[in-house]
């Protein structure tokens, strides 16, 4: 279930919600990136995907119509008469029936991943309160993965804000077994959530791995509800890492970016939450966002297109903490504001995170930074965008320190400081 060069609306919430899958008789829902809406669609863009559904259709007959007038056209014209042969009925051979053994899911196996991780994953159906007017509700659905036997649940923001204050959670677990939840701690910074599902016990927690050891390349699994489909396992590989992904921004202008895990494991709407896991089934990212052919990076209205990310989960372990514990999360943080540059200087081309402002007290100030500095590099990471910058601080917690490059008057420097924390200010 918000992709990343070009990017939705500020107020847009991209890759959630999409229709439950209608009869065979109607025209196909358009395609989102998790999770799926299950309220009548207003959008015109609805009508358009459907439109675009029926073209589709039209022109696999269309198709099929002239492959078969050119055949028969083939047979008119052709001069050579078309070879035949008989088959003696005692030359005729018929379809074996064999016996398959079920044998065991080879070690490391996607099968074996599948069997080990399904247990601790969820579907969710979320639904907002009624519309005081018209009585109609939204929502959509979505995935988690569950953290603790008595129901922590953890998910995407996107997905359990659509519940709004007086909306409705309904968790569906593996085995068939289904449970209300409420919401215990939302962040939309970091597009996590944590929700709590009622009387329930005995459930199986999902194992957390470390998203840091992952290398490009390595093969991964993700699992969840695209399109409402619970219980869908898809696999492929690491395509990039530590790729910054912004998928919009709050009221007081904070986005909400992350250096995400970039795969082309099939992610569509309804996958936002599920868990992303590495070949010995421990998680290392929750699906969150996906690529458009539109090239916008989007948490809804798309589906796969082999370019999806995941939120990383060592750089929200200690907010999910937080959340699960009732606590306000808490974000590093510079105390500046930035914006992509890209200044020639002779044959020399700086990219990085052009500082615009800085607030007073901050340790951006404390550490000598100025307005106008281009910040190219946090420790050992390559700044080339704000975004970038905004994701790699992200990744970091409230007192740790770095190392920040910098260029100056075509002068690079460095400086080392002490990240502040978001919890007494409005910026990030």
């Amino acid at each position: 279930m918000n992709d990343y060069p070009t990017f939705p609306p500020p107020d847009s919430n991209p890759y959630e919600s999409t229709q439950p899958l209608p009869p065979a008789s109607a025209a196909a829902p358009e395609a989102g990136a998790p999770p799926v809406p299950t309220s009548p669609p207003t959008l015109p863009r609805r009508g358009r995907a459907g439109f675009a559904a029926a073209v589709v259709g039209a022109s696999l007959l269309v198709g099929g119509a002239a492959g078969v007038g050119g055949a028969a056209a083939w047979n008119a014209y052709d001069d050579e008469p078309a070879a035949s042969s008989t088959v003696s009925p005692t030359d005729t051979a018929t379809s074996e029936v064999v016996s398959t053994p079920d044998s065991d899911a080879p070690a490391g196996s996607v099968e074996e991943v599948a069997a080990t991780v399904l247990p601790s994953v969820v579907k969710l159906d979320v639904s907002g309160a009624p519309d005081e007017l018209t009585g109609s509700t939204e929502g959509g659905s979505g995935s988690g993965i569950i953290l603790s036997s008595d129901g922590q649940i953890l998910t995407n923001a996107h997905v359990a804000e659509l519940a709004g204050e007086d909306g409705e959670i309904t968790v569906s677990f593996n085995d068939g077994t289904k449970a209300s939840a409420k919401v215990l701690g939302s962040d939309p910074l970091t597009d996590t959530a944590v929700i709590q599902a009622e009387g329930v016990s005995g459930l199986t927690p999902a194992t957390i791995g470390k998203s840091g050891n992952l290398d490009v390349g390595e093969q991964v699994v993700a699992i969840g509800s695209p399109f409402g489909l619970e219980s869908t396992v898809t696999s492929g590989i690491v395509s990039a890492l530590d790729r910054p992904v912004d998928v919009g921004s709050d009221g007081q202008g904070n986005n909400t970016t992350y250096p995400a895990i970039q795969t082309d494991a099939a992610i569509n709407p309804g996958n936002s939450g599920g868990p992303l896991v590495d070949m010995n089934g421990n998680v290392v990212g929750i699906n969150s966002s996906i690529r458009t052919a539109s090239s916008e990076i989007v948490q809804e209205q798309s589906g796969s297109i082999g370019l999806g990310f995941a939120i990383p989960i060592d750089a929200v372990l200690p907010i999910v903490e937080q959340l699960a514990a009732g606590e306000t999360p808490t974000h590093a943080r510079l105390g500046i504001t930035v914006s992509d540059v890209a200044n020639a200087t002779g044959a020399e081309v700086v990219e990085g995170a052009l500082i615009g402002k800085i607030s007073d007290g901050s340790a951006a100030g404390s550490a000598g930074l100025e307005d106008g500095d281009v910040i190219t590099k946090i420790d050992d990471r390559m700044i080339s965008s704000a975004d970038g910058l905004v994701a790699t601080i992200r990744s970091y917690r409230p007192g740790d320190k770095v190392e920040v490059t910098y260029v100056r008057d075509g002068e690079t420097s460095t400086t080392t400081l002490t990240l502040d924390s978001d919890a007494d200010q409005a910026a990030s």
